[in-house]
């Protein structure tokens, strides 16, 4: 089955209309860049790519990543992208699994293949024709975070690409005149899903900033005309905690994932005159649960399936589980449209992932009688203490709720008794002093006692991964190293 791939929906968009605009840039009308990604896509054959070849990309949010994102789609090719950030062991490993024939970077990537810089990748004028793919031929292989293993490559398709892009669009019901501001990085799902595959899909615009800025944000969307945004909870938590600039963004709109306090959600809201709305999504499931864009949007919970998503919640022998019990989140889909496709080169880990068309998350939530999620934890990240399961999630809202606490993690470190201690990691607001007792007395007040952290760590700043999830693998090694 063929499809309308990105460049397929670049060429047929009204080629006057804005397409994007990097901040401090000129503007890129639809026509422009159907022209940039026809004379990057000739550079790319005329250096023998193909057909299946994967093109890495190592590149700060750009005008350029959009030119090769889009090439790579031209030519039948499979993007892959990586953190510019990335250590040498980090393109070391992804390189080595990608295997791509060429490399566009403007760092060392330790790869024996070529490697290029952007501009080195351009024949102006040219064009080729587009190469015939199939709906569920990958697009792009894009690596998961890695914050307890090595990272693995998702197979994303193109059938997978329009099934988010309209997904997103129908849902927040968006046009021609919307514009995203996109901070978080290209090289991760959630900028290419649920921004720029909806802005295609509708013929509206993205907006890119280079790099996320905390201070710069609001001021950035406003400058760049930006309508809706997307953010995870530690980056909203950034932006608060810098004084507005005077020059504050208006979107009507703006999606975030993971765990935000009800005061910094409401604090937001009032800064940028916006609804947030909360999502749940993994570069696997492709489609995500989104709460409504509307009042009748719940705080705490990641929302409702949208429609092409059939999940289940799921008990330890794989049967639903009833309203208000934690299950797996396990998503019933086709793995290729509905789901992502499998993981790049193994097998075994795409039949213990997707087998049987059911992606399983490892994400614990549980349902309210309306339908909507709540996210509980990973399971890998519940804490077993004395033969009760504690859900770090808890314990994090509530110390999070200190008004001296910025941001924390629970995590769970051996004990010789309990069979786990609950560890606390804590960032303090600057300025605000705060003892490790009186943050475990705030929690015994509201916590059952086998919830309780046992001991609290003051930290500058937690460990994370490049989109802001944090790697608590890093704070169980720190405080079990000898």
């Amino acid at each position: 089955m063929r499809t309308e791939t990105t460049a397929a929906l670049i060429a047929a968009a009204p080629p006057d209309s804005v397409f994007a605009l990097v901040d401090g840039g000129t503007p890129v009308t639809y026509g422009e860049q159907h022209a940039r990604l026809q004379a990057t896509a000739a550079g790319l054959a005329a250096r023998g790519v193909r057909r299946g070849d994967r093109v890495h990309v190592s590149l700060p949010n750009c005008q350029e990543f959009l030119d090769i994102w889009f090439a790579t789609a031209q030519l039948g090719a499979v993007l892959v992208p990586t953190n510019p950030r990335s250590t040498a062991a980090e393109f070391a490993h992804v390189l080595a699994d990608a295997r791509p024939r060429i490399s566009i970077a403007t760092v060392e990537t330790a790869l024996d293949a070529p490697r290029l810089s952007p501009e080195e990748i351009v024949l102006p004028g040219a064009e080729v024709p587009a190469a015939p793919v199939e709906a569920t031929d990958p697009a792009a292989i894009l690596y998961t975070s890695g914050t307890t293993s090595l990272p693995k490559g998702v197979m994303v398709t193109h059938a997978n690409y329009r099934a988010v892009g309209w997904a997103v669009a129908e849902h927040l019901a968006l046009t021609a005149a919307d514009r995203w501001f996109i901070a978080l990085p290209l090289f991760h799902a959630n900028a290419q899903y649920y921004c720029t595959m909806s802005a295609l899909l509708r013929g509206a615009s993205v907006a890119l900033a280079p790099w996320f800025s905390a201070s710069g944000w609001g001021t950035q969307a406003a400058r760049l005309g930006a309508t809706l945004g997307s953010l995870f909870a530690a980056p909203i938590r950034m932006i608060l905690a810098n004084p507005p600039t005077g020059e504050e963004a208006v979107l009507r709109t703006v999606l975030f994932a993971q765990n935000l306090a009800e005061d910094q959600a409401a604090e937001f809201e009032r800064r940028f005159a916006t609804r947030l709305v909360q999502i749940y999504g993994m570069t696997e499931t492709v489609l995500p649960t989104m709460n409504p864009d509307s009042a009748d949007r719940r705080w705490h919970s990641i929302g409702r399936p949208l429609p092409g998503v059939s999940l289940v919640l799921a008990g330890a022998d794989g049967a639903p589980v009833p309203d208000g019990q934690a299950g797996e989140i396990r998503v019933h889909g086709v793995p290729g449209e509905t789901i992502a496709a499998g993981y790049w080169c193994d097998p075994a880990a795409t039949e213990a992932a997707f087998g049987g068309g059911v992606l399983r998350t490892g994400d614990l939530a549980h349902r309210d009688a309306d339908g909507f999620l709540y996210f509980v934890d990973r399971a890998k990240d519940m804490i077993k203490r004395g033969g009760e399961n504690v859900a770090t999630g808890e314990i994090e809202r509530v110390a999070g709720e200190h008004p001296a606490v910025a941001e924390c993690a629970a995590v769970g470190v051996s004990d010789p008794v309990y069979d786990e201690a609950i560890l606390l990691a804590a960032v303090l607001v600057p300025g605000a002093e705060l003892g490790a007792e009186e943050l475990i007395a705030w929690c015994r007040e509201r916590l059952a006692a086998y919830k309780v952290p046992a001991q609290v760590r003051f930290l500058s700043g937690l460990p994370r991964t490049s989109v802001g999830k944090i790697r608590k693998g890093e704070l169980r090694r720190t405080e079990e190293s000898p």
